[in-house]
C-alpha cells in the first residue's frame, strides 16, 4: 500500500483537488489522505468549499493559533505538518499552487526525504515582490514531480534545469472542477438573489496586497471601480482583507451605489457569477483561468501574470490601475471588438486523471 498525503489550505487549493480522492480510491494499492492546514479558516472561505465540492472531510486539520505575520503562520504549519508527516510516513506529499501552506508542507517533506509532487508547477510572474512567486520557485526547487498546467510551465522548469522526465503536462485541475460542477453552476440562483441578469453586470474581485494594502493604490482602485460601475451594475464579492482596508482608510463610503457588495461566495455561486458576467475585473490568478475557459472577457489589474496562456490564447488582458486603460478595454468589449479567446490545450476536464496516472507510475 502506497500512501499519498495532499496538503491544502486555501480556497484555490480545495478546487484543485476535488476529483483526486475519488480517482485514487479506484486503486486498492493507494491510500490517499488530505491535510488541511487551516490557512483559510472562515466558514465562507473554507468549510463551504468542502461541503459544496463533495470533498471528504480532511484527515488532518490544524487550528492555527498564530496570525501575526505570514512567517509566523508558515512556522506553525511547518511545526504541525512535521508531526503529521513523521507519524503517517507518506510515500509522496502532493502540494497544489503557491500558497504558504504548500511551501511549508513541501519543506517538511523535503527535509525528511519524502518525494514532493507539485500541482500547477512552473508558473512564473518574475515578480519576487509577490510572496506567491517566491513560494512557487521554492516549491519547485524541492519538488520531484512537476504537474504543469500550461506550456510556459514546462519552458520555465527546463530553463531552471529540472529533469524533463519528471515534468508532466497534465492541464489544469481547476478546469476539472468547473466541468464537473457545471450543472450545479448553471442551476445556481445567485443572480436572481442579487437581482442581476446574465450579460448585464460586471463582476469584481480584488485582494492582492499591491492593490488593497496601500491607501493610495486602494483609493485609485475605488476611483476606477466607480467608473466601471457607470458601464454596468457591478457585483463585488468582497474579500475580508479588502473590507478591512476600505474601512481602515475611510474609503468604504466612497464606493458607487451601483456596486453591489456581497460577502465571499461559495464556489458554485461564484462560478455562476463569472459565467453570467458581461466581463470580470480582477487581480486573482485562478479567475484568469476560469474566465478563459468560459470565454468571458477578463481584465486583470496587475503588472504581470504567471498565467500567460490566459492572455496569449485566452480572454484575459493585463491592465494598470488607471481609468484611461480600463475604459479603453471596456469600450472594446462594448463595441464587440474584444477578443473571444480560445481554450488552452488539455484544459479538458481530465487533468486529475493524468495526475493520478503520473503518481501511480512514479510510485510503481
Amino acid at each position: 500500500m502506497k500512501k499519498i498525503l495532499t496538503c491544502v489550505g486555501t480556497r484555490p487549493n480545495f478546487i484543485k483537488i476535488t476529483r483526486l480522492g475519488k480517482l485514487f480510491a479506484e486503486h486498492n494499492d493507494i491510500e490517499f489522505k488530505v491535510l488541511h492546514t487551516g490557512q483559510h479558516f472562515d466558514a465562507n472561505m473554507s468549510e463551504i468549499f468542502f461541503n459544496q465540492l463533495g470533498i471528504s472531510k480532511p484527515d488532518y486539520f490544524f487550528n492555527l493559533t498564530t496570525g501575526i505575520s505570514q512567517l509566523s503562520v508558515i512556522a506553525e504549519i511547518i511545526h504541525k505538518a512535521e508531526q503529521v508527516i513523521l507519524e503517517y510516513k507518506p510515500d509522496l506529499v502532493m502540494v497544489p499552487g503557491d500558497v504558504n501552506s504548500s511551501l511549508a508542507c513541501a519543506l517538511v517533506a523535503s527535509r525528511h526525504n519524502i518525494p514532493v509532487a507539485h500541482i500547477e508547477s512552473g508558473l512564473r510572474s518574475f515578480d519576487k515582490t509577490m510572496p506567491e512567486e517566491v513560494n512557487r520557485i521554492l516549491i519547485d526547487d524541492m519538488a520531484d514531480l512537476f504537474f504543469v498546467t500550461e506550456e510556459s510551465g514546462t519552458k520555465h522548469l527546463l530553463s531552471e534545469g529540472k529533469d524533463k522526465n519528471k515534468i508532466v503536462f497534465t492541464g489544469n485541475t481547476m478546469i476539472d472542477s468547473l466541468v464537473s460542477f457545471m450543472p450545479n453552476i448553471e442551476a445556481s440562483g445567485i443572480k436572481e438573489k442579487l437581482g442581476v441578469e446574465s450579460g448585464e453586470y460586471i463582476l469584481l474581485t480584488f485582494h492582492r496586497p499591491g492593490n488593497v494594502d496601500d491607501p493610495e493604490s486602494l483609493s485609485d482602485l475605488v476611483d476606477v471601480l466607480n467608473v466601471i460601475a457607470t458601464y454596468k451594475k457591478a457585483v463585488f464579492p468582497i474579500h475580508p482583507r479588502t473590507v478591512k482596508n476600505l474601512e481602515k482608510f475611510g474609503l468604504d463610503s466612497k464606493l458607487s451605489t451601483n456596486i453591489i457588495l456581497t460577502g465571499p461566495q461559495g464556489y458554485i455561486e461564484f462560478l455562476s457569477l463569472i459565467k453570467g458576467a458581461w466581463c470580470v475585473i480582477t487581480d486573482s490568478g485562478g479567475v484568469q483561468e476560469e474566465t478563459t475557459f468560459l470565454q468571458v472577457p477578463c481584465i486583470t489589474i496587475r503588472p504581470n501574470t504567471e498565467r500567460p496562456v490566459t492572455v496569449d490564447l485566452g480572454s484575459n488582458t493585463m491592465a494598470d490601475n488607471s481609468v484611461g486603460t480600463i475604459t479603453r478595454i471596456l469600450d472594446q468589449i462594448k463595441s464587440g471588438n474584444y477578443k473571444k479567446g480560445e481554450i488552452p490545450p488539455l484544459w479538458d476536464g481530465k487533468s486529475s486523471e493524468r495526475i493520478v496516472e503520473a503518481c501511480l507510475n512514479y510510485l510503481a
